[in-house]
């Protein structure tokens, strides 16, 4: 099962109504993990519990969270897939400003993004440090333990009243809930008000592949733009990685501001083709899946280059499904049945019948021509086992008397 632990303290406004929550993620060691770590392949499940139902479950549905990024989680496109309504983006005090990260928070703050400081101490060094995004700041969470008392007082008078609003941070008595709420902050957050709690977090249940191949059932049922990119976002780890692509993407040098965008510029068979790499390279843990991903499409395009004009791109698209099998564990008639893909390309997955069954075939001699070359000419170099596995692996029987 996949789980991830995060803890949840509530945020108050001054009439001590719950305003929000700041939630912070959890290792198995209860250390605290960055969004950024999913970035490394280390935490993809933070990233999946961001559009988790369990998370609707604890924190309600309209209830808004902080959570903290910093300057990896902000360049890297992992936040293109949250909803900018829901969650307040909290920059770490120790971020390093540089002119690349300020770029990116001003491009999240026009697409419709909250965000606030973390920490901050009043002094003239932060104010100095964050001066450049004081007019894309939304909260200010000022830190009544480390500020000064003078300071804290000049930084609250100064931006009291202002677009800013200000949260006392780390409230630990019933006087300091008194004496900061009297002085006009918007927000107040501390052990007093509210304890640290940790929950759970159940990760997605669906195999990466099912999901991958309803995606892309919905590409070749002409499903909306709208519907496309709903459905990628319930996914952040693929929508990550497809941002990620399309940056990479020399092709594309534009600066990604949603996943309609990215749809949009890459047209819809140019993304069926990506899932496909994508399902063989990424979602399946076979050791030969690059090698098989080769193959198939080179097997892809020859059926493509085969077919009549208009049976093109599903005889592409039948190519590539014609080597599932080869890198999932899972049954592909289950997989299949996940879909309800068209009915030439399931004949040809599942039966090797239907209109693309000849050019299959004419595909697959091709390799077995090729692969008997390499094998041949490498025959010295295979282990006696290799072979041995190879051949029982394909239903070849060996007679033990002659060996």
């Amino acid at each position: 099962m996949n789980v991830i632990n995060i803890s949840k303290q509530k945020i108050f406004d001054n009439k001590k109504h719950i305003f929000a929550y700041e939630i912070v993620f959890r290792d198995s060691e209860n250390q605290t993990t960055g969004l950024s770590c999913s970035v490394k392949g280390t935490s993809k499940l933070i990233i999946s519990s961001i559009g988790s139902t369990e998370l609707d479950k604890l924190l309600g549905q309209r209830t808004l969270a902080f959570i903290n990024v910093d300057a990896e989680t902000l360049t890297k496109g992992i936040l293109d897939v949250l909803d900018n309504k829901r969650f307040i983006l909290n920059i770490l005090e120790d971020i390093d400003l540089t002119d690349n990260v300020i770029a990116k928070i001003i491009q999240y703050k026009k697409r419709g993004f909250s965000f606030s400081l973390e920490h901050f101490d009043s002094s003239a060094q932060m104010i100095t440090k964050f001066s450049r995004l004081f007019n894309f700041i939304d909260i200010i969470k000022m830190d009544i333990v480390l500020s000064e008392a003078s300071n804290l007082e000049k930084v609250q008078a100064k931006f009291k009243g202002t677009r800013i609003k200000l949260l006392a941070q780390n409230i630990e008595t019933k006087e300091d809930f008194l004496k900061y709420s009297q002085m006009g902050f918007d927000y107040l957050q501390g052990y007093y008000l509210d304890k640290p709690e940790m929950m759970e977090i159940i990760g997605t249940k669906e195999p990466a592949q099912v999901i991958i191949l309803q995606l892309i059932k919905i590409i070749k049922d002409n499903d909306t733009t709208e519907q496309l990119e709903s459905f990628i976002k319930k996914q952040p780890d693929l929508s990550f990685k497809l941002v990620q692509f399309f940056n990479n993407s020399k092709k594309f040098d534009v600066q990604v501001e949603s996943l309609t965008q990215v749809i949009t510029l890459m047209g819809r068979e140019k993304l069926l083709r990506w899932l496909m790499v994508y399902l063989y390279s990424e979602a399946s843990q076979n050791p030969a899946s690059k090698t098989i991903l080769a193959l198939a499409i080179k097997r892809a395009e020859r059926m493509e280059a085969e077919a009549e004009p208009k049976q093109k791109d599903k005889a592409y698209l039948a190519g590539m499904f014609s080597m599932l099998s080869s890198i999932f564990e899972t049954d592909i008639k289950e997989l299949m049945n996940h879909i309800n893909m068209d009915n030439d390309i399931t004949s040809l997955v599942l039966d090797k019948k239907g209109i693309f069954a000849s050019s299959l075939m004419r595909a697959e001699a091709a390799e077995k021509d090729y692969l008997k070359e390499i094998m041949l000419a490498n025959f010295e170099k295979l282990h006696t086992t290799d072979l041995i596995y190879t051949l029982e692996y394909g239903g070849v029987d060996i007679d033990d008397n002659k060996l």
